[in-house]
């Protein structure tokens, strides 16, 4: 059993008999003292996509699924489906953009250290690594005398994402960006 207050992205939790996968957590602390802490979740059911909003107390509670965590790594695309290969017994899985939603982002050929969700040998999801490595493929230039200061310029990088980076950054740097925020984190 999870709690609601304990839930985390990419955890799934059963509702109404079916499998869940959460996707996105917000937190409202209330100001009054006597006020429960409310988490606003999104939940996509695994089988049909279907979105479910829930504001929860944090001691709700859900039941877990019976889940096999397996690690993957990203082989390719085929007609917008992004297939998966099991590192163990090289068994492949496929996912379509959709379920995907924005991990699309971080998602580069031979990616390892990708953890698919399991139920019954049927893919529902993946985890991806806290941090990848991606390259800048365009940016406005580097600014003279920029140094690592809190000032920041977008840059498009080799998957299609756009980000912010530091100034002093250049086109054709390798850098690694958090999966969980999408922020750049350092040069890799």
């Amino acid at each position: 059993m999870a709690k609601a207050a304990d839930l985390k992205r990419g955890m799934v939790v059963e509702i109404n008999g079916a499998p869940h996968i959460v996707k996105t957590i917000d937190v409202k602390s209330p100001s009054s003292r006597g006020a429960t802490t409310l988490y606003k979740i999104r939940f996509n059911n695994v089988r049909t996509g279907q979105k479910l909003d829930e504001s929860l107390k944090g001691d709700d509670f859900f039941k877990d699924v019976d889940l096999v965590r397996a690690k993957v790594q990203f082989s390719y695309i085929d007609d917008g489906n992004y297939v998966f290969m099991n590192s163990e017994d090289f068994s492949q899985y496929t996912l379509s953009k959709e379920a995907l939603d924005d991990q699309v982002d971080f998602l580069t050929e031979g990616l390892e250290g990708i953890v698919a969700l399991l139920v019954d040998d049927e893919i529902l999801g993946i985890e991806l690594p806290a941090a990848v490595v991606l390259e800048v493929l365009e940016t406005p230039p580097a600014i003279k005398g920029a140094t690592a200061s809190s000032r920041t310029k977008p840059a498009r990088l080799s998957t299609g994402a756009e980000i912010q980076v530091p100034e002093y950054l250049e086109t054709g740097e390798l850098i690694k960006v958090n999966t969980e925020t999408g922020k750049f984190m350092s040069r890799a």
